[in-house]
């Protein structure tokens, strides 16, 4: 009987430090700004893409998949948030789903403010909605987004592919581009 409470004991200590490890990185102790961003409900609901079209200046066409492949020599691409830019995260709801949100406010090298729609698949609008970056370089590689309607920080990691714009690639680097 003490035999097996000591290996129920022990494995439960197992099992806490295995949990520990597999879980997310924890960004408390530079805690992000979470006030703000509204969540409203339009007339009709909306896609991410046409959204970001809409609010963003950046006029792609096709699934959000498509973006970032379209976007080349056409529009600046990097991995780093700049405001107006469009934020393009990768495997969102399954490995060929990608998601867009237009980047209001850079808030630190580690929180931007986005807005967003349907962002929960609900043709909801989300604004001024917070995202972390949770990746270990720093790089804006992996984030975790504020959900609003809970007042907490999601549970998921996302990947991102990186930042479409804000602006276009000048005509003289296409045609080097081309070449």
């Amino acid at each position: 009987m003490v035999g097996s409470h000591l290996r129920f004991a022990a494995a439960a200590v197992f099992f806490l430090q295995v949990a520990g490890c597999a879980s997310t990185r924890n960004f408390a102790d530079n805690e992000p700004v979470t006030t703000g961003g509204r969540v409203e409900t339009p007339a009709h609901p909306l896609e991410c893409v046409s959204f970001a079209r809409a609010h963003s200046g950046i006029d792609l066409r096709g699934d959000a998949a498509d973006w970032w492949g379209q976007a080349a020599g056409r529009f600046a691409r990097g991995n780093k948030p700049k405001e107006g830019s469009i934020l393009v995260l990768t495997g969102y709801a399954g490995p060929h789903r990608s998601h867009l949100a237009v980047v209001r406010d850079v808030i630190s090298p580690r929180e931007i403010r986005v807005d967003h729609a349907n962002w929960m698949n609900d043709g909801a609008i989300y604004l001024s909605d917070p995202i972390v970056d949770v990746s270990p370089e720093n790089n804006w590689s992996e984030v975790r987004v504020y959900n609003q309607r809970a007042a907490a920080w999601g549970k998921q990691t996302y990947l991102v592919q990186g930042f479409i714009g804000p602006g276009r690639v000048p005509k003289d680097l296409r045609l080097a581009e081309a070449d």
